[in-house]
């Protein structure tokens, strides 16, 4: 049996999505910048795609920014903010618990003279409102938290953080990487008070190398590309039209029917913690329910190294995380496991287990037989 528990790292693509970028790419595959028909048809793509996502939000279609995936959106939110709005202030906030696309961009603004404040997490990994409030300052332009952390699933208050932030200071900018969250959870940026929304197609089923910012109307943003001066000259460069089309299909495939395959997903999460938590020496790290992420999964393994499990369940077909994909090129131990509390002798003992529409609960009854197994022998091996 195979069984892929890394659908946070990325998705196998829906049959729908897959029909729809071999089309664009083989027979309506014109520069949407033609003036010819070639070209409107691809336009007319890039169009549904906005529409169907600016659907799933709530918001208007012209808010709707493409990109290359998370990582380009999340430094369009930052960077180009930051650039935008810095006559007003110089200072930012965030997380302790947020992904290397948002950290990597916020050190580059510090190296520019931003000041940075970075918030605390609980051991549940969500942020204090009391913290937040305290570190909003008259020069704060800009606050950056995620929505749903990416290794262990805390799902962050965001409704209760945008009251506060523009209760507090209406013009500071609120900047959500949504990158874990959409397609799992419903997110109305109008209601919740988001001005800027990361997201990802490959996390939701759709093709790998697109994604979207949402930015309120309201907001300035500093183009990141110059060129052709395509997407309002927001953002330059010929548009992935497969991958946008392809991105809009997911999108709506994943709102339709919502709540039975969310509770679908969860069921599966809720699953995989009971049997773990039934594990000698094994900690999970994320919550059941409504509590945490739908997707998620993490767990420490007392006595066995993270890198050593994760091969040693590749060997029997089973394909987890051991922490975030973006950062397996540089391993090092992970933020997120410190800021929660995760004793020091199992920050390098932890996995990610992460759920997607193609999973099935005897999968994860396989790899719980497997652990059952592994777990034995590794600790035996470990010791010696």
């Amino acid at each position: 049996m195979e069984a892929y528990f890394d659908n946070s790292a990325t998705t196998r693509v829906l049959d729908s999505v897959k029909d729809m970028v071999v089309k664009v790419m083989t027979e309506d595959y014109g520069n949407p910048s033609a003036k010819h028909r070639k070209g409107m048809e691809a336009e007319q793509y890039v169009r549904q795609a906005a529409a169907a996502i600016a659907k799933t939000l709530k918001v208007k279609e012209k808010e709707i920014l493409f990109t290359s995936g998370g990582t380009e959106s999340n430094n369009m939110a930052l960077i180009g903010t930051a650039m935008a709005n810095q006559r007003a202030g110089k200072h930012i906030i965030s997380t302790r618990i947020e992904h290397a696309s948002v950290y990597n961009p916020l050190a580059f603004l510090e190296q520019q003279g931003f000041e940075v404040t970075y918030l605390s997490v609980d051991h549940e990994g969500h942020i204090s409102l009391k913290e937040l409030e305290e570190a909003i300052r008259p020069d704060t332009i800009l606050v950056s938290i995620m929505y749903v952390n990416n290794e262990m699933g805390a799902v962050e208050p965001v409704e209760e953080i945008g009251a506060l932030i523009h209760g507090k200071a209406p013009s500071i900018i609120f900047h959500v990487d949504a990158i874990q969250a959409y397609g799992k959870l419903l997110i109305r940026p109008k209601k919740q008070g988001i001005d800027l929304l990361s997201v990802s197609a490959h996390k939701i089923h759709g093709p790998k190398g697109v994604g979207f910012l949402y930015i309120d109307e309201r907001v300035k943003v500093r183009p990141l590309l110059y060129g052709g001066g395509q997407q309002k000259d927001m953002r330059s460069g010929t548009e992935n039209v497969p991958g946008i089309a392809g991105m809009g299909v997911a999108a709506m495939e994943m709102y339709t029917d919502h709540s039975r395959k969310i509770a679908y997903i969860t069921g599966l999460k809720d699953h995989m913690i009971d049997e773990m938590e039934k594990l000698e020496g094994v900690t999970v790290n994320s919550l059941k329910g409504s509590a945490g992420a739908p997707q998620i999964v993490s767990a420490s393994f007392a006595g066995v190294r993270s890198e050593v499990l994760l091969h040693a369940l590749e060997d029997k077909g089973i394909y987890v995380s051991s922490g975030s994909a973006c950062s397996s090129n540089h391993p090092a131990i992970s933020g997120t496991l410190k800021a929660i509390g995760v004793k020091k002798e199992l920050l390098d003992s932890t996995l990610r287990f992460s759920f997607g529409l193609f999973n099935k609960k005897e999968e994860i009854d396989y790899c719980i037989g497997v652990l059952k197994e592994l777990l034995p022998v590794l600790r035996r091996y470990h010791r010696a």
